[in-house]
């Protein structure tokens, strides 16, 4: 690892921005926390075992065995079940729970193969897949929030992605997430069209097809099982009685506060947060808001009391909360004034009703990590008065 004198710039902030996610997301408990029961049996993926990398022409054994191999069944992820039985944020935190396995998986391979065992080879099958559950804006919303996170946070892990089975129309889905990629991870990415074996070809080369479930195009079949089920979960369609009502478990412990926000108008709350407050560790800006009929703008920025300069911390922007309860939080600097902002102005006819919970709390803990709705951006990007 290299010494924090020798990164660049750019390096000491994106090792800043990875800190401060890990936080978010609260990674020292992760292993520990209950995650929903439709995530763990119905989130569709697995790790089936390890490339293996070695020179052309040698055998299969004298090859070695490197990075794990990832293979997931996107088509049967259902995602509009999935986001009724458990918060956007669950969602996002069971995922990076299973990338931490992956990589603590890599990382155990590295000390016998070297470092580029740490990287992941990814196989997803779309066969089946439908555009239609991807134009509900929670779950469109969710995917691209899920893409910034990787982007930001886990972009070195790729070695290689396989795309197989895609039909027509995932181009139109690919084309409209492919833009918060960048070049190196479109890279190594390959995708193959529905029924296409030529995936087979490119990637058997460093993948032995014993290890790929058989029912994904491999040889692996587990006590006449060609789903490989110790292995891989398989998703599907979740039954309607694992689903909940988030408002049940989010607003048990909070005093919601009800008003109305005039068209033409904005709500600011403002939130400090000095030197003394909590103690040693700064609090966290937690929200919960929903709204009646239609969405509102929401932004949060920030007030430094020693210099006056300003800060978006969240960009203001358009939440469809009427269609679920917007939850997020934020941390805090000590000596800095937040404004958390509901802004009407935009709205010429309408006035918007809104129900509230906004609050500085000292610590999270799993009842109270709920869902990031909007990109938590860690990023301080300056603003004018303009802007909220």
């Amino acid at each position: 690892m290299s010494d924090w004198s020798e990164l660049t710039q750019e390096q000491k902030q994106k090792l800043q921005q990875s800190l401060k996610t890990r936080d978010m997301w609260n990674m020292d408990t992760l292993e520990t926390w209950n995650a929903p029961k439709a995530l763990r049996e119905y989130v569709p993926c697995g790790m089936v075992g390890f490339d293996k990398e070695g020179s052309p022409g040698k055998s299969t054994i004298d090859f070695r065995e490197e990075r794990a191999v990832i293979v997931c069944p996107f088509y049967n992820l259902d995602i509009y079940g999935v986001l009724h039985c458990a918060t956007r944020f669950d969602f996002m935190r069971y995922v990076v729970l299973l990338l931490e396995r992956y990589m603590k998986a890599g990382y155990e391979q590295s000390k016998i193969h070297g470092p580029r065992a740490r990287q992941l080879v990814v196989l997803f099958d779309m066969k089946d897949f439908a555009i239609r559950p991807y134009t509900w804006r929670p779950a469109a919303e969710l995917i691209i929030y899920f893409i910034k996170q990787y982007e930001k946070n886990y972009p070195e892990i790729l070695k290689m992605c396989y795309i197989i089975n895609a039909p027509k129309i995932f181009s139109v889905a690919f084309n409209a997430i492919k833009r918060f990629l960048d070049e190196y991870t479109m890279s190594k990415i390959n995708i193959y069209k529905y029924g296409s074996d030529n995936w087979k070809e490119h990637m058997f080369k460093h993948v032995d097809p014993d290890i790929i479930p058989k029912s994904m195009g491999g040889n692996c079949v587990e006590n006449g099982d060609s789903k490989c089920p110790s292995k891989v979960v398989w998703g599907g369609k979740i039954p309607q009685e694992l689903y909940i009502e988030q408002s049940d478990e989010i607003d048990c412990n909070k005093e919601f506060t009800e008003t109305v926000v005039a068209n033409g108008n904005k709500l600011k709350l403002e939130f400090e947060v000095n030197s003394k407050s909590f103690n040693a560790k700064s609090p966290v800006l937690s929200w919960n808001f929903r709204t009646i009929d239609y969405g509102i703008r929401f932004g949060v920025y920030s007030t430094d009391a020693t210099t006056g300069e300003r800060h978006s911390e969240i960009d203001l922007g358009n939440v469809q909360s009427n269609e679920m309860d917007e939850v997020g939080f934020i941390s805090t600097r000590p000596n800095t004034k937040y404004t958390v902002v509901f802004d009407n102005t935009n709205s010429y006819l309408r006035s918007k009703r809104l129900r509230y919970w906004v609050s500085l709390i000292s610590e999270l803990d799993d009842n109270e990590i709920e869902l990031a709705s909007q990109e938590i951006q860690r990023e301080v990007v300056p603003v004018t008065e303009a802007t909220i």
